[in-house]
């Protein structure tokens, strides 16, 4: 999410042509936290920083037998090349909020940037 007027980032996977946030899986022995780093950088080309007070965690079966859980951070970018990672990605986009959650393909993903619009409006209420 982007500082100032709460602009969302949205990636297109090309794998079913979803939109959704960056995510991945853990490699070796990372931390929750250096999994969502790692990924947003290799998906987006982004440097962020993440807010240690906004954790989601969505448990989901994409098929009969198969769990898999996906643990959410709020991130706001500090740097680095824009560019989707052609192999996985289709597009990106920065779009304000409501725009984001239109856009957003499935309902996990929406309560989970519901969660987040909420979080950063009690936060600049704080």
């Amino acid at each position: 999410i982007a500082a100032g007027a709460p602009e969302v980032l949205l990636i297109k996977h090309k794998n079913g042509g979803h939109w959704a946030f960056p995510k991945g899986h853990v490699e070796r022995s990372e931390t929750e936290s250096e999994t969502a780093l790692r990924e947003i950088r290799e998906e987006t080309g982004l440097l962020v920083r993440l807010d240690p007070g906004f954790r989601r965690s969505v448990r989901y079966s994409p098929k009969p037998g198969v769990d898999k859980d996906v643990i959410y951070f709020l991130g706001f970018p500090t740097g680095g090349n824009p560019a989707v990672q052609k192999e996985e990605i289709r597009e990106m986009r920065w779009l304000p909020g409501a725009e984001a959650l239109r856009l957003v393909t499935y309902d996990n993903d929406r309560q989970v940037l519901e969660g987040a619009i909420a979080y950063l409006g009690r936060e600049r209420k704080a």
